[in-house]
């Protein structure tokens, strides 16, 4: 049934309250409505990790064709994520994003604050091991087996380094340069890409790297190789933010 223009006018149609990009930090939500956000996605994400690693290594021999099907299932999965879950938390997903968040932020500015970043953390760790038993659950594995792929060689550690500062450098250069709403292409384009350009694999995300321990599947990571990868992930994080400093600048006066 049509309108007449006397009862449109009369009752207007609501218009949608406008939505924060994805990735940016959004209007403060309840802080445990953000820390599920955090958990369920980064639950989800090692969820689509580990189980197309599973599924790919049941359908195929092929090494080549297993990091392919991996890496295209955490492309899609990590972009779809990142919109659904951007508006409530900032889809962050990673202890790395949450730190340099609150440390570009700690002087007043946006972002999470050491408060909310301390409930962060714990929810995405929890959720990376949820996310992994799940998996194992799904393809008939045991529910928890310590993985047994060793990842400690310094060229692995090397491309964790470089993994880790290109995603700051994308993120947070997004930040400046206002194009947040590009996040989930652009997020999950880059982990894609680093799946094939770092020797590592590009993990990139401490959370998914102890979720990753609990799974003796074609993703898994070792406990031993545990401290090795996390501590380059810092390490990138940190090298991340200097090269936005260094790229992405306050303009210079155009006096000088």
């Amino acid at each position: 049934m049509t309108a007449t223009p006397e009862a449109a006018a009369e009752s207007p149609i609501p218009t949608a309250e406008p939505q924060p990009a994805p990735g940016a930090t959004p209007p403060r939500k309840p802080l445990a409505a953000r820390a599920a956000a955090e958990l369920i996605g980064t639950a989800a994400l090692v969820a689509v990790v580990v189980g197309s690693g599973i599924q790919a290594t049941e359908l195929t021999k092929d090494v080549g064709v297993q990091l392919l099907a991996n890496s295209l299932a955490t492309v899609f999965g990590l972009g779809v994520l990142i919109l659904l879950l951007g508006p409530v938390s900032g889809a962050h997903f990673n202890p790395v994003v949450t730190l340099a968040e609150w440390w570009t932020g700690r002087r007043g500015g946006a972002g999470v604050t050491i408060r909310e970043a301390a409930v962060y953390v714990p929810a995405q760790i929890a959720g990376a091991v949820a996310g992994a038993v799940l998996a194992d659950a799904m393809f008939g594995e045991p529910l928890v087996e310590w993985s047994t792929h060793d990842r400690s060689a310094g060229h692995l550690l090397l491309g964790e380094v470089v993994a880790t500062a290109g995603l700051i450098l994308l993120i947070f250069g997004l930040a400046r340069t206002d194009q947040l709403r590009f996040a989930p292409v652009a997020v999950a384009s880059y982990i894609g890409a680093a799946y094939w350009f770092t020797s590592s694999t590009s993990f990139a995300n401490p959370a998914v790297t102890i979720g990753r321990t609990f799974s003796d599947t074609f993703a898994g990571i070792a406990p031993g190789s545990l401290l090795g990868f996390i501590g380059m992930q810092l390490i990138g994080g940190v090298i991340g933010l200097a090269l936005v400093a260094l790229v992405f600048s306050p303009k210079p006066d155009p006096a000088e």
